[in-house]
């Protein structure tokens, strides 16, 4: 797991307000509250290109399997076709903030855990601002 991820002060402020404004939160959702209060939080023009951001596309895999799984990354009212993963999805929470090469180990619903590897962020949102 790595120490600390990284995140932009915009999806710091985002995802909080979408947790605080939760009725209930699940074990999941306590997990990414504890991984953003922990993270390295950035301006959007100070992160580095190979880190997921919200709206990024990525590429990963399962350390064990050997397909690649290219998901882009969004707040759950942006879920409208099969590329996008909801930042409250275990998969989703699991993204965020990690860069290209590394690997996290995260409980998924059916209550297995799999080691998550970044192969790619094919696009950032933020290394398109000018």
């Amino acid at each position: 797991m790595p120490k600390s991820i990284t995140i932009t002060t915009v999806d710091y402020q985002h995802i909080s307000s979408l947790l605080d404004n939760m009725p209930t939160l699940t074990e999941d959702m306590t997990q990414l509250e504890d991984e953003i209060n922990r993270a390295e939080i950035v301006s959007p023009h100070e992160i580095k290109n190979n880190i997921v951001t919200m709206n990024s596309t990525v590429s990963f895999k399962f350390t064990d399997e050997d397909d690649v799984i290219e998901k882009i990354l969004v707040y759950p009212h942006q879920v409208n076709s099969n590329q996008h993963i909801s930042i409250l999805a275990p998969i989703g929470m699991a993204l965020l903030g990690l860069k290209i090469g590394q690997s996290i180990d995260w409980a998924l619903p059916n209550g297995k855990r799999k080691t998550i590897q970044i192969l790619d962020v094919i696009y950032q949102p933020e290394t398109s601002i000018p």
